[in-house]
C-alpha cells in the first residue's frame, strides 16, 4: 500500500464505510478507490483531501500535518500496529469531528470524550513537529522528523530544533544564509563540531576547536577564514549541528 492509500483506508474503516460507498459519494468507481488504497493508482494531494473530506472529515489545520509531509516522512505500513490499536481504542484516542456530530465540549472533547484524528494521534508516536528557530530563537517554520526508538538523532525529541542560518559567515563550511541546521543538545564544546553558540548576546553557528580547558577557537569562513579565541565563561553552547538542509 502507499502511505496516502493507507491513510484513506484507515479513515474509511474508522468511518465504517465501504469502498463502494466512498466511491459513490466521490463520483468515481469502486475500483478507483480500491486502487488508491492499494497504492496502484497515484493521486495528487488535493484529490486525497477531497476523498477524506467526502468521507466526512474536517481539516485539522492546527496540527499542521500535511499529506505531503507524511508521505515524504513516514511509511504508514510500519506504523500499522499503532494505527490499528488507535482505531480499536478510539474512545480513548483523538479523532476529527464529523460534520454531523456535536461540537467538542469544553476542554476540547466531544460527547464521546475524544477529539482530533485517530491517524494523527497514531502518527504522533512516530513523527515530531520540530521548530525552525531564527537568530533570536523565535519559530519561523516547522518540519516533520521521524522518531526512532523514542529519539531523534539520539536526543530527546522535545529538545531538538532547527536553526536558520542568518548569513553567509559559514559558507566556507558549506552553510549558507537560509540553510537550516538540525541542532541537538550540547552544553559543552565538541572539538571539530559545528555548534550553535551564544556570545555577546548573539547566536550563530561556528566550528569549534578546543584549545585548552578554558578557551576555544570559534571558526567562521565567509569570503575568508576567520577565528576568534573565546573564554568558555564568555559564551554558551546551545547545541551541536548534526544535519544540514540546504536551499537550492
Amino acid at each position: 500500500m502507499s502511505r496516502l492509500g493507507d491513510l484513506i483506508r484507515t479513515e474509511r474503516v474508522r468511518a465504517k464505510m465501504t469502498p463502494k460507498q466512498v466511491a459513490k459519494k466521490c463520483g468515481v468507481s469502486e475500483s478507483f478507490i480500491m486502487a488508491v488504497e492499494a497504492g496502484t493508482r497515484i493521486i495528487a494531494d488535493d484529490q486525497a483531501r477531497r476523498i477524506l473530506k467526502t468521507i466526512g472529515l474536517r481539516e485539522q489545520t492546527e496540527a499542521d500535518f500535511t499529506l505531503d509531509d507524511i508521505a515524504a516522512t513516514v511509511d504508514l505500513a510500519t506504523a500499522a500496529p499503532t494505527v490499528a490499536k488507535a482505531v480499536t481504542t478510539a474512545k480513548a484516542k483523538p479523532r476529527l469531528v464529523r460534520p454531523d456530530e456535536d461540537a467538542p465540549a469544553e476542554g476540547g472533547q466531544d460527547a464521546s470524550g475524544v477529539t482530533g484524528s485517530v491517524w494523527l494521534d497514531a502518527l504522533s508516536s512516530v513523527l515530531k513537529r520540530v521548530p525552525v528557530m531564527n537568530a533570536v530563537m523565535k519559530p519561523v517554520d516547522y518540519k516533520l522528523l521521524p522518531i526512532q526508538a523514542g529519539r531523534i538523532e539520539g536526543a530527546n525529541p522535545d529538545k531538538v530544533f532547527y536553526f536558520l542560518a542568518p548569513d553567509d559567515s559559514m559558507r566556507g563550511f558549506r552553510i549558507h544564509a537560509g540553510d537550516v541546521a538540525l541542532i541537538v543538545p550540547a552544553q559543552s564544546p565538541v572539538d571539530g563540531a559545528v555548534m550553535l553558540i551564544e556570545h555577546n548576546s548573539h547566536r550563530y553557528l561556528r566550528k569549534v576547536k578546543k584549545l585548552d580547558g578554558a578557551t576555544v577557537l570559534l571558526q567562521s569562513y565567509d569570503r575568508e577564514y576567520d577565528a576568534q579565541t573565546v573564554q568558555l565563561n564568555e559564551c554558551s553552547f546551545l547545541g551541536r549541528a548534526v544535519r544540514l538542509e540546504i536551499n537550492l
